[in-house]
């Protein structure tokens, strides 16, 4: 057979063609990569500068968050339970402090009243001091005493003091109630009411043991 008709065949038909592309397509792939880069250089700053504003207003909110004052009891005594002497003539003596421990804060004490109390029953009670302003870390005394018409002490309840001085320990409860406001910088809050209990007792010569001495009270607001 003649085979001297048929067409050549060669080997490079079967390469891929190569697709020259326009200046155009080339600007325009360029473009959506610098979009697409900025755009994520963006949203990263963003995220940044927002975590930033997070911690310092993190940090800002543990600074100025009040916190209520820290009331110690120091001292506690009714020497008249020791002295044979009825209680007419006693006295309650009492030493605590006020500790405010914000950073930035101070706090206005409006007002302040004192009760003693004995089997959860009023025996004195008196407005401890005129209104104050307590400056940030700082530590003010409170110290009185209930005598006279302060004093409410019923002949039975006296009675019974001396029978629980007889077996070593009488036990009272000394209670602070205090109307007081926040000042951060040039701002107060409103009036906020602040109770602390403080238990106390006192040995047979009515005077406070010394393991109620330099105690904390438990604090609340109502």
């Amino acid at each position: 057979m003649d085979n001297t008709h048929e067409l050549p065949v060669y080997a490079d038909q079967d390469r891929p063609v190569r697709r020259h592309h326009s200046a155009r397509y080339y600007a325009h792939h360029i473009k959506e990569s610098l979009t697409t880069r900025l755009s994520k250089l963006v949203c990263t700053i963003f995220l940044t500068l927002l975590a930033i504003v997070g911690i310092i207003g993190f940090i800002l909110w543990l600074g100025l968050r009040p916190h209520r004052p820290r009331i110690f009891l120091h001292d506690f005594s009714i020497p008249a339970i020791s002295q044979g002497i009825g209680p007419e003539s006693a006295q309650i003596n009492f030493n605590v402090t006020a500790r405010n421990s914000n950073q930035a804060i101070g706090i206005f004490y409006d007002a302040m009243q004192v009760t003693a109390t004995y089997q959860e029953q009023s025996i004195g009670n008196s407005q401890l001091l005129t209104p104050f302003y307590q400056l940030p870390k700082n530590t003010t005394v409170l110290a009185g005493t209930f005598s006279g018409p302060m004093i409410t002490v019923t002949g039975t309840q006296w009675q019974q003091m001396l029978d629980d001085r007889s077996r070593g320990t009488v036990v009272f409860r000394l209670e602070l109630t205090a109307k007081i406001r926040f000042r951060i910088w040039s701002w107060n809050s409103k009036h906020h009411r602040m109770h602390a209990n403080c238990p106390v007792g006192v040995g047979q010569d009515g005077m406070v043991l010394a393991g109620y001495i330099d105690k904390r009270c438990p604090e609340y607001f109502s």
